[in-house]
């Protein structure tokens, strides 16, 4: 896990570099549309923890034109489809944070959050221990979740 070894993070926005980079599994991304991508978390809430990002790099909601919002909320439907099939997830917390006050930790680059949930999980260990609780690798991850978005 990258993260826990110290590995620096890269200088610019993180959704940019993976909207622009040529390695889908190295960036984290399951799946691209026109409009939109959709990501792995690099730092999720629980297994399994997407985005949808929008392609054009802006922070606000009123910005973002009806085909963008259409085609993340289409990849957010994808990712329920997938996180149920694959990991039996009951139920899900989806949204957006616009701004840093409400939330965003990449404010700057407007994203809808999939995050399934399970009855009896221990999401409460974010916000009281502030860690997380992961049973898997994010590579792990990916590869069961890649096949079941598809392109």
């Amino acid at each position: 896990m990258p993260y826990i070894g110290g590995t620096q993070p890269a200088t610019g926005c993180v959704f940019c570099l993976a909207r622009d980079g040529s390695d889908n599994r190295a960036s984290l991304v399951l799946c691209r549309s026109e409009h939109a991508f959709l990501i792995l978390n690099a730092f999720p809430y629980a297994p399994g923890h997407l985005m949808a990002v929008l392609n054009r790099h802006i922070g606000s909601f009123v910005d973002a034109r009806p085909e963008e919002l259409t085609d993340a909320m289409r990849l957010a439907q994808r990712a329920l489809a997938a996180l149920t099939a694959e990991y039996r997830a009951e139920g899900f917390n989806i949204g957006l944070n616009q701004g840093r006050v409400a939330g965003a930790g990449i404010a700057d680059h407007l994203h809808v959050h999939v995050v399934p949930r399970w009855n009896g999980d221990h999401n409460f260990f974010s916000v009281i221990g502030e860690g997380r609780v992961l049973p898997e690798e994010l590579s792990t991850t990916w590869e069961r979740l890649r096949g079941r978005v598809g392109d």
